[in-house]
């Protein structure tokens, strides 16, 4: 039987995977502090990547539903902390969502998905 951890897992592969073929470079999975979680940090050469994967059974996605402005501000939020424990200067800072219908595994990468 297969758990939502490690459905969420194989979705998050397939994200760094796409990431990896894309030139980037894993930073860190599942940084998470008290007040959120952010799934995955890249980088690629100036841009440093904030990135939520969300898997859903459905094809149809609608990105208000999938990231709430309330999750949104969390992932903010944990993103300065990064950045300021990190100790980054002179980088692009995104935010992206990968959506991933759940049966077929077929991703929708969408880099600069929202923004502070």
């Amino acid at each position: 039987m297969t758990t939502t951890k490690q459905i969420g897992n194989t979705g998050e592969e397939l994200v760094v995977q796409h990431l990896l073929r894309d030139g980037f470079a894993v930073r860190a999975r599942n940084y998470s502090k008290r007040y959120g979680e952010i799934d995955i940090i890249a980088q690629k050469n100036d841009v440093l990547a904030f990135i939520e994967v969300k898997l859903r059974s459905k094809a149809y996605f609608d990105t208000t539903e999938v990231i709430t402005r309330s999750k949104q501000r969390k992932i903010i939020m944990v993103a300065k902390e990064y950045i300021s424990s990190h100790t980054i200067e002179d980088k692009v800072c995104r935010f992206d969502v990968a959506l991933i219908e759940k049966d077929s595994n077929s991703l929708c990468y969408i880099p600069n998905a929202f923004t502070e």
